[in-house]
């Protein structure tokens, strides 16, 4: 009787929906919620345990299913859950995949399933509202110390600001919603709700790094920038869709790491941290810099960029043996990997954004762009 209902649940993995992570979309979800009628992978299956007030999880496998188990499985699903806990996700919130992190994640499924922020439209005040005024702690500049700082979104003037004292008339900097991106970052910060937020500063990329101790606060935050930069999309491509909208919203970087590299002017090879931000290839000495000691504009192949396999074979200097050539039409820069990996990598990252045909707006990046040394 065990194998037989173990056999329905596994069955019920062939229907339309159940053969992704209803959370995250991993392939051949394992487990399932028997009080919500989700198949969710091994990952999410760990966060529904920390609610269990509202999920509890089996392994379709391994453990032994009741008929009534079986039965509410049957009749939900993920495509019905999804019907009913994603039914008004607004559509510049973030809806996480496998490859994100695990607050991103945790927060989504607290989101529907526990808040029920998608059921009830009300409970998405935090990010939908427009304006958000609020404390995050936000690493120095200079001394690399986390202090708490006054942050102010506001949609009507299009900007995040942070003010270096609460009481401040005028903020430390103003940050336009047009050319922002943030990024969750806990690896490199060092906190698990890290966020990297990046904007332009003179045609330059400058970057802060921020966290809140409150997990649900520092994703409201996110997907509060989200809303604004959509809003703002809205009015700059008054006919575009949603669906071309939110692919703009916010861009995790295509690759990071250290590299070595030498000037136009010197055979010194220097070990630097690499960015690779859709068309901007960054360097900084150190991941935390606030601002790169360089960016290389990365056109595309019709505009006589390439990226070679390898350094010419005079190159001297370099102790890491796995190089790349990036040329561009000014000049070209050579950099060097420390693994055959991590040179595949960036290979393949480099050669995506050659690839891909210019917009008319990068021609006019391209052209203000300065190749810094």
């Amino acid at each position: 009787m065990a194998k037989e209902r173990r056999k329905a649940v596994l069955e019920l993995l062939q229907r339309p929906g159940n053969a992704r992570c209803a959370d995250c979309g991993a392939p051949d979800p394992d487990w399932a919620s028997y009080t919500l009628g989700v198949f969710i992978c091994l990952s999410c299956s760990g966060i529904h345990r920390n609610i269990p007030h509202v999920s509890k999880v089996k392994s379709v496998r391994l453990d032994s299913w009741e008929d009534v188990q079986v039965e509410f499985l049957a009749s939900r699903g993920n495509a019905v859950a999804r019907a009913t806990f994603e039914s008004q996700v607004p559509p510049f919130y973030y809806r996480p995949s496998a490859s994100d992190c695990q607050l991103l994640r945790e927060q989504w499924i607290r989101a529907k399933y526990e808040r029920q922020e998608f059921t009830h439209p009300e409970r998405q005040e935090p990010y939908s509202a427009g304006y958000r005024e609020g404390f995050l702690w936000k690493r120095g500049r200079d001394n690399g110390q986390f202090l708490s700082r006054k942050f102010v979104l506001t949609e009507r003037e299009g900007a995040l600001k942070y003010f270096n004292r609460s009481d401040a008339k005028e903020p430390k900097a103003v940050m336009k919603i047009e050319h922002l991106n943030a990024t969750f970052q806990p690896a490199k910060i060092g906190h698990p709700h890290g966020l990297q937020v990046t904007y332009l500063k003179d045609n330059s990329t400058r970057n802060i790094f921020v966290y809140h101790e409150d997990g649900k606060e520092m994703v409201d935050w996110f997907n509060a920038l989200r809303a604004a930069r959509f809003h703002y999309l809205q009015v700059a491509f008054p006919g575009a869709s949603d669906a071309d909208l939110v692919p703009k919203l916010s861009r995790n970087y295509l690759q990071e790491g250290y590299m070595e590299k030498t000037g136009p002017k010197t055979e010194g090879f220097r070990k630097r941290w690499f960015t690779m931000d859709d068309r901007r290839l960054m360097y900084f000495k150190d991941p935390l810099d606030a601002f790169a000691r360089g960016e290389v504009f990365i056109g595309s192949r019709e505009s006589g960029y390439t990226v070679l396999d390898g350094l010419p074979p005079s190159t001297q200097g370099h102790h890491w043996p796995h190089g790349i050539t990036i040329v561009t039409p000014e000049r070209r820069f050579l950099l060097a990997c420390e693994t055959e990996s991590e040179q595949r990598a960036w290979m393949e990252a480099l050669r995506k954004v050659v690839d891909r045909p210019m917009l008319p707006q990068e021609y006019a990046v391209e052209a203000h762009f300065k190749h810094k040394p």
